[in-house]
């Protein structure tokens, strides 16, 4: 069992966002902390399952110990990534986070149906957007334990 927030390991957290400017914010929140996160953001759906595969380049990519997955992308919107992290062996266990704009009941409803671990919306306001990208990685990142990766049957 690995416990999320341990002082010397660093935590692989990955961002799935197109949003240059969501990309900033939520890094320079993510890194503001005592916590040592190494972030690594996909900017659309195809780029995030190549990185999770190790596929295309990215054979040293990281197991991620958090997702945070927009909905809202290009080539592969965030219910098609989450049906396939969720419906993967090796990956379902990887906490993903769903952080979109959408407040959609269709949208939560889905997300959860896919085995999303949280649903939550962005907010538009500057502050509060912090506020709520901080509390998540307090919670996901500090207190959370997980379960070893899976392996490989």
């Amino acid at each position: 069992m690995k416990t999320i927030g341990k002082e010397g390991i660093p935590l692989e957290v990955l961002l799935i966002e197109d949003n240059p400017g969501d990309v900033r914010l939520t890094r320079e929140t993510l890194c503001s902390g005592k916590r040592s996160i190494h972030l690594h953001v996909a900017t659309d759906g195809v780029e995030a399952m190549e990185f999770l595969r190790q596929k295309e380049g990215k054979v040293r990519a990281p197991r991620p110990d958090l997702i945070l997955l927009d909905l809202n992308l290009p080539r592969m919107d965030g219910h098609e990534v989450m049906a396939q992290i969720k419906g993967d062996d090796s990956l379902k266990t990887i906490p993903t986070i769903i952080l979109t704009t959408s407040d959609a009941k269709a949208d939560i409803a889905k997300s959860y149906q896919l085995h999303a671990n949280c649903y939550l919306t962005k907010p538009v306001q500057l502050d509060a957007f912090n506020c709520l990208v901080k509390s998540t990685s307090d919670f996901w990142l500090s207190t959370v334990t997980l379960p070893p990766p899976s392996q490989p049957q």
